[in-house]
Formats: structure tokens, C-alpha cells, sequence
């Protein structure tokens, strides 16, 4: 067996070109494979991160008709309860009440569709990170002057009504249905961005108790957000609290938002698909060296042959040296890849200038790309699983030759 192994790794570096090309054109493969891999997770789970941290959270809470009809009337029954007892479990970092009103907004320079939520400011920031992503005025706060009302906007809502903070161009007038016709003049103190362009142009954010003092005379509720310490704990968490809050209805991020849930699994099945596509495009240069290699040295496997080494040890060696080439590149192209893909985690990836479609896809315009450490271990293991398959080829041309006819040849 030693023998055998010394005579392959010989043979490799008999044309140290030859395998040197093929060695690098691994790496690369690899590198390439890895990093479009560890982008596109990046995307993917910058998109879920930015959704989940702006407004979903990872579980809300809500009457059963709510999410369908829009309806103001439709309240969280019991809403007292089920907040204190969510505030006591241990898998929820945080918890906010909303109350949500969809209507029209308009200004002298016209109207748009929007929804305002009301929220508790001090505890909405433990859910979202609207707060920080502020671009021009500030956070909420009451207004002195005789409109009690203030709101911060999003920038596509400040564009179609055209809100000006600097030119004091900040009144909308709020008209929505609750039980009857009404509305509400709002003072815009602020304005956010946030990486999705459809949700800032329909959504504004004022404090709830103000918003519920104007609509009724009790507390109201639409939905119940919740933050969970970790994310894999938002299935357990609804089973938790189904229980206790029977007349609502209990939803995960996933079931919020479900083409999230299945563009994230849809993702990993991709991203091996396309990494085992650029290693059998891969496995084609390796067969064509090694067929190259056999036939190059057709006269010397037949001199192995006549003096009496078996077909069995002229398989194994074209297999191990088909094997060493792979053994060689593969550890620096994954050495490689990660210090590339750690690296750009960082600093992340600028794509301004594709900006404009970033933002209406969900994602900033900075990637982060990341590569769980199981999928280098899953990408080794295919690469040498498909090395090996691509030995057999080579291995099995060596096989068919005649000793008697590759001892004459030249």
C-alpha cells in the first residue's frame, strides 16, 4: 500500500503544469462556489433580519379577522392577561402593543394610503429599530403647540405627500374609518429609512395612548408583538401562548410572512444545487487530465502490467492520484474562501449602486455574506465525493489496456 501511495503522488508532480492548472482551477471553483453561496445567505437572512427587526417581530398576536379585514373593531380580546403573562416567560426578550389604523393621508400636495400604528415608543424599541434608523428629525415625542399629535413617517410616505421637516412642511391630515368617519392632523417630527422601500411608503408611527384616547374610551388593541431571545424559539413560544389566548390568533414570523420562510429553505437547497453544479463542471477538466495522464504513460502501465503488477493496483493508483490532486487544492480553497467570506462579513459588500432594487427586495444596500461552518464540511465531503467519482473513468481506460500493445507503443 505505501508503495502504491508513493507512486501516486509521483505520478501527480510528473507534470507539474498539468496539475498545477487543474489544482488551481479547484480553487477557484471552490472559492467562487462558496462565496456566491455565502452572498446569497447573506441576503437571504439580511432580508429576514431587516423584516423581523423593523416591524414582525417573531410572534404577533391578533383578533382572527384582523389580518384579512383591516377591521379597527376586530381588538385583541383579553389583551391585559395575555401581555402579563407573556412578559413573564422566559423565551420572550420583549413584548409591544400596537394599534393599527389603515386610511388615507393627505396634504396640499396629495394624497396615499397609509397605516398608522400606534405603539408605546419605550417599548417599541425593544422590538423594532425604527428608532435608529432615523434620517431627519427625531423620535416620537408630544408636541407642544395645540396639535397633540406626532408622528414620525416613513421616506416614501414624506415623498408622495411631500413632508419637508426643514421648510416646517409637516401636517398630514389622517382620515380613517372607525365607527364613523374621522380624522386626526398629524405633526410629522421625523422621518426613517428603512431597507425596504414598500413598508416606508405606507407606514407612520405615533404613541398609542394618544391614538387610543381619540378612538375610544377604553384600551384597544390590534396586534401584540414579540421578540424572542432567539429566533429558533418562536414555534415553541406560539405553543406556549395558543393555550392562554384561545379567542386569537397566534402566528409565527414564518407564517407572517411566508414567502420568507420559503425563499430561507428554498436557499439552502439552491446553494448546494449550484456548488454540485460547478463541481461537476469540474469533475469534466479532472477526467480529461488524468485520461491525458493514463494515456501519456499508456507504455509504462504496460511495463507495470508484464512484470506482474496486478489491474487491481493500476485502478487504485489512477484513483489515488485523481485523490491527491483534490486533497491538495481543497483545504486551500476552503481556507481560502473563508478568509474572503470572514473578511467581507465585516465590512460587508457596498451594492449601492444597485441600490433602488436592494431596498424594494428588503436588503440595504451593504451585504454581509456568511457561510455556516457545516456547509465547509458538506462542500469537502461532495468534493471528494465527486473527485472519486471522476477517478473511475481514468482508472478504467488504464484497465482496458492490452500490456503486449502499451509495451510496443511509443
Amino acid at each position: 500500500m505505501k508503495t502504491l501511495i508513493k507512486i501516486a503522488w509521483r505520478n501527480v508532480w510528473r507534470n507539474k503544469l498539468r496539475s498545477s492548472v487543474v489544482i488551481l482551477s479547484i480553487i477557484l471553483g471552490l472559492w467562487a462556489g462558496l462565496f456566491t453561496m455565502a452572498l446569497c445567505l447573506g441576503l437571504n437572512q439580511q432580508r429576514i433580519d431587516n423584516t423581523l427587526r423593523s416591524h414582525i417581530a417573531h410572534v404577533q398576536i391578533h383578533h382572527p379577522k384582523f389580518l384579512e379585514t383591516n377591521n379597527p373593531n376586530d381588538t385583541i380580546t383579553n389583551h391585559k392577561n395575555i401581555y402579563s403573562n407573556i412578559s413573564k416567560n422566559k423565551l420572550v426578550k420583549a413584548a409591544s402593543k400596537r394599534l393599527i389604523v389603515f386610511g388615507m393621508g393627505s396634504t396640499n400636495s396629495g394624497d396615499t394610503d397609509i397605516k398608522v400604528n400606534g405603539i408605546d415608543p419605550e417599548k417599541e424599541i425593544n422590538i423594532s429599530n425604527v428608532n435608529e434608523l432615523m434620517i431627519k428629525g427625531t423620535y416620537l415625542k408630544k408636541t407642544a403647540n395645540n396639535i397633540p399629535y406626532s408622528a414620525i413617517i416613513g421616506k416614501g410616505v414624506a415623498k408622495k405627500l411631500n413632508i419637508d421637516l426643514e421648510k416646517e412642511n409637516n401636517k398630514i391630515t389622517f382620515i380613517y374609518k372607525h365607527k364613523k368617519l374621522d380624522t386626526i392632523l398629524l405633526n410629522v417630527t421625523g422621518i426613517y429609512k428603512t431597507s425596504n422601500t414598500s413598508y416606508d411608503q405606507t407606514n407612520i408611527f405615533v404613541n398609542r395612548n394618544e391614538l387610543n384616547d381619540h378612538i375610544s374610551n377604553k384600551e384597544i388593541v390590534h396586534e401584540i408583538a414579540i421578540g424572542c431571545h432567539s429566533i429558533e424559539n418562536a414555534k415553541k413560544l406560539k405553543e406556549i401562548i395558543a393555550p392562554i389566548s384561545p379567542n386569537n390568533k397566534v402566528q409565527t414570523w414564518k407564517e407572517l410572512k411566508p414567502e420568507l420562510a420559503y425563499a430561507n429553505e428554498m436557499m439552502s437547497s439552491f446553494i448546494y444545487i449550484f456548488m454540485i453544479i460547478i463541481l461537476i463542471a469540474l469533475s469534466f477538466g479532472i477526467i480529461n487530465t488524468m485520461l491525458m495522464a493514463v494515456l501519456e504513460r499508456k507504455r509504462e502501465l504496460g511495463m507495470l502490467m508484464s512484470v506482474g503488477m496486478n489491474k487491481k493496483n493500476v485502478f487504485f493508483i489512477i484513483i489515488l492520484e485523481t485523490l491527491f490532486i483534490s486533497l491538495v487544492a481543497m483545504p486551500v480553497g476552503l481556507i481560502l474562501s473563508y478568509i474572503i467570506i470572514s473578511y467581507f462579513k465585516t465590512v460587508g459588500i457596498d451594492l449601492s449602486i444597485v441600490g433602488e432594487g436592494m431596498e424594494s427586495f428588503g436588503v440595504g444596500t451593504i451585504v454581509y455574506p456568511e457561510l455556516p461552518l457545516k456547509m465547509y464540511v458538506n462542500i469537502s465531503i461532495m468534493t471528494l465525493s465527486i473527485t472519486f467519482l471522476s477517478s473511475f473513468f481514468p482508472a478504467k481506460r488504464a484497465l482496458k489496456l492490452n500490456p503486449a500493445e502499451a509495451v510496443r507503443s511509443l
